[in-house]
């Protein structure tokens, strides 16, 4: 195709911006022909009438919702103003506009109808798996509080009923908590729920660990894991080695070698951390938007993908990097 006025123009730039970066990076290894496919017997297909918006445009345009953290109307005025974001959604304003915001609100409530985050996630580790990218026998558990807003300014003059409240440290949180299994030898996700914030992080333990797994990394909070009754009960539950980070208070008091070993534990759980900042400042989902815990977590499952195919991206950035290094001496 002959490239637009605009594209020769934004093509004398001096630098790329990071947002183009990174968009140009994810567009190259989301597996869009089978998210597309997932979605296809679910979306419309009438043959009368007005001709549906294309499917993998809804679903990039989706994707940077969920990317960029934004509302309905945000993410359709943001690829208005935006190149790099016109640009991944292949939209030439000469031939047609950006979908708008009602349109992706009836696309994203059909994700959520029929579970389509779950779909896409398994999919995508399915297929991870099938390539050999992800290790096994080892996994770290961890969960991090997302917040929800308190307010009671809306239509129905409520809180979230689905949000709960909890205490940390000296702090009070109210929104849900994600839980992560993430694969102790790549940092990838395999296993999601999300929860009220008031749920212990072991309630879900059970629900982040795979059949294969042998040994499981959490942090202090994690403590007693091995004694739960859900564990003890289960064959494979029960012969897996839960390494638990030590309480700061007994960590002060042990021997140098017995922190040492602590310390290694501490860089395999580091993983886990990533996986988190990732979803959290990266994609910016450090407060809930939508109400109920099943939307959210629809959205959590896309982030969770999102940050495999990103981490992913790193990787074959950096590697790309030393062999050029390599070559050029």
């Amino acid at each position: 195709m002959q490239p637009s006025l605009s594209e020769v123009e934004y093509g004398q730039r001096r630098r790329v911006p990071k947002r183009e970066e990174f968009l140009r990076k994810m567009d190259a290894v989301v597996p869009w022909a089978d998210w597309v496919q997932l979605i296809e017997p679910y979306y419309y297909n009438k043959t009368r009438g007005r001709r549906p918006i294309p499917l993998e445009t809804m679903l990039r345009m989706y994707l940077l919702q969920v990317w960029f953290h934004l509302s309905d109307e945000g993410v359709e005025d943001q690829i208005n103003d935006s190149y790099a974001m016109r640009k991944f959604m292949g939209v030439d304003f000469a031939t047609r506009q950006v979908p708008d915001a009602t349109t992706l609100l009836h696309f994203r409530h059909l994700l959520e109808e029929h579970q389509l985050g779950e779909a896409m996630f398994t999919a995508l580790n399915a297929r991870l798996d099938a390539d050999g990218l992800v290790m096994r026998g080892g996994s770290i558990v961890d969960a991090t509080i997302i917040a929800a807003p308190s307010s009671t300014k809306n239509t129905t003059g409520t809180r979230d009923p689905e949000m709960r409240q909890t205490r940390k440290g000296n702090q009070w949180y109210f929104g849900m908590k994600a839980h992560a299994g993430v694969d102790a030898g790549t940092g990838l996700v395999h296993s999601v729920s999300v929860t009220g914030a008031n749920v212990h992080d072991l309630d879900e333990i059970t629900h982040l660990v795979r059949a294969d797994d042998q040994v499981v990394y959490a942090d202090a909070g994690y403590q007693g894991a091995a004694k739960r009754p859900e564990i003890v009960g289960d064959e494979h539950l029960a012969g897996v080695e839960w390494r638990i980070a030590a309480r700061k208070g007994v960590l002060k008091a042990m021997h140098p070698h017995e922190q040492l070993l602590e310390s290694r534990k501490a860089s395999v759980r580091a993983k886990v951390e990533h996986v988190f900042l990732i979803v959290k400042r990266d994609f910016g989902l450090v407060k809930t938007r939508y109400r109920g815990l099943a939307k959210n977590l629809n959205q959590l499952q896309v982030a969770m993908a999102s940050a495999n195919l990103l981490m992913l991206a790193r990787a074959t950035t950096i590697e790309t990097r030393l062999k050029t290094a390599v070559a050029t001496g």
